[in-house]
């Protein structure tokens, strides 16, 4: 059974958003970001509430801008997905969760050391220049669950 609902558009939707964010990280920091995007959209809480798709998740307006910094300034986002990518979406929407973006609902680039808060999130490690953070514990049970 998937993690989520989602259709053959949220792949490709998806797979564009892992690569615009992550491919200079590899398949496996693509997959990282992926799964961000998964737990925003299964968590239901704190600033994901009311999120009811991928497309939800990806064109999220939170204080006047995009969520997403690739959807803000458009960069790769707005190629065509390749087969690669789309591999890696399908694999986060169906089973993929990995440390440290198990539980996260937030990542960035700091271009330095990670903080070891983001938005007051705790820290929960980085996979090369990504930072992850996931909830404070017991403000958010959606992001932990499969």
């Amino acid at each position: 059974m998937a993690r989520v609902k989602y259709t053959n558009s949220d792949i490709d939707l998806m797979a564009r958003m892992m690569r615009a964010e992550a491919e200079g990280e590899g398949r496996l920091g693509m997959l990282m970001v992926g799964n961000v995007i998964v737990n925003r959209l299964k968590s239901n809480c704190l600033d994901f509430k009311d999120l009811r798709s991928i497309r939800d998740v990806i064109f999220q307006v939170q204080g006047g801008n995009y969520s997403f910094e690739a959807v803000q300034k458009g960069n790769v986002f707005y190629n065509k997905a390749r087969n690669v990518e789309k591999k890696l979406a399908k694999q986060n929407l169906d089973f993929w969760r990995e440390h440290p973006s198990k539980y996260s609902l937030w990542y960035f680039n700091p271009y330095g050391p990670c903080p070891p808060t983001w938005y007051n999130q705790p820290f929960t490690g980085n996979y090369k220049q990504h930072c992850y953070y996931e909830p404070i514990a017991n403000t958010c049970e959606g992001a932990y669950r499969w």
